[in-house]
């Protein structure tokens, strides 16, 4: 019984930080109508600007958050204006392929920089738990769940209270009318690539004391971020945080009991279970 408290405690944690991948996933598929599947090479670019900021100036690598979500925010928002707006009417799957190609040449730039050498970010915390009733919580895991959680609600606090969040809401649920409206949907578009981009900045800076640091490490959350976004239901910030904890879970509980080569077996599973019973996802088609 002890195992499996802190296996589902433990997924809980991990799954807060998939779910943060995951919303800033679906926060640019909800707006711009378009699957990034370079989000994971964006994790990695955080988890890259993370490490140096810890070896270069001594930062923490939770405090460096404040640095790295608008650093890969005003890249993604780059990105968006540069290459993404050009194929907002094109056919999806150059939509598709051309977001993978910026992940290939983000991870292939990010390996000619920084060969492909693993690296670790050790702090003096990074092997240290804290006992809670005979179970024991990772400290690192800890801390990243709570900054997670108080990013979620921030997020969600700007897209209900404020008139931007209003307007991105708009776009996400008819771009038409939302046009028709006077909002400027571009605009939206650009904030929105640049938010996602931005949450999976910080995403990287919160699980890079716990993850090997290297140039393809972006491809398992890329894939993570996907299932998490197709399971919670696409277009949905709520189904995107449910999914990202309930992928973390299922991870963490298959590892305890089916070993580490069972969990994405398992996570698989859940997935394509759901599929099968409800193809819209936990969530349906709801609109952030």
């Amino acid at each position: 019984m002890a195992v499996l408290m802190q296996s589902i405690l433990s997924g809980i944690l991990i799954g807060g930080v998939y779910a943060l991948i995951g919303i800033g996933l679906t926060l640019i598929f909800g707006v711009m109508r378009v699957i990034n599947f370079a989000q994971g090479e964006l994790v990695m670019v955080g988890m890259y600007v993370t490490f140096f900021l810890f070896k270069g100036l001594g930062m923490d690598p939770f405090v460096s958050v404040v640095i790295t979500l608008p650093a890969l925010f005003v890249l993604g928002a780059l990105l968006q204006r540069t290459l993404i707006n050009r194929v907002l009417d094109a056919l999806p799957q150059n939509q598709i392929l051309l977001t993978i190609g910026i992940g290939l040449v983000l991870s292939n730039s990010a390996m000619l920089l920084f060969t492909s050498d693993y690296r670790i970010l050790s702090t003096r915390y990074s092997s240290s738990s804290i006992p809670l009733g005979g179970i024991f919580l990772s400290t690192p895991l800890l801390y990243c769940f709570v900054i997670t959680a108080a990013i979620t609600a921030g997020l969600y606090w700007f897209l209900v209270k404020t008139d931007t969040g209003h307007a991105i809401r708009a776009t996400a649920q008819d771009r038409d009318a939302a046009l028709l409206m006077g909002v400027n949907v571009r605009s939206m578009g650009v904030l929105a690539f640049g938010m996602g981009a931005g949450l999976a900045g910080a995403a990287g800076a919160l699980v890079a004391p716990t993850y090997y640091i290297y140039p393809q490490v972006g491809g398992a959350f890329t894939l993570k971020a996907f299932v998490v976004v197709v399971l919670g239901g696409m277009g949905s910030v709520v189904g995107a945080t449910l999914g990202g904890i309930l992928i973390g879970t299922a991870e963490s509980v298959s590892a305890a009991y089916l070993g580490s080569g069972g969990k994405d077996i398992c996570v698989y599973a859940i997935f394509l279970l759901v599929l099968l019973v409800k193809p819209s996802g936990l969530l349906g088609k709801s609109r952030m």
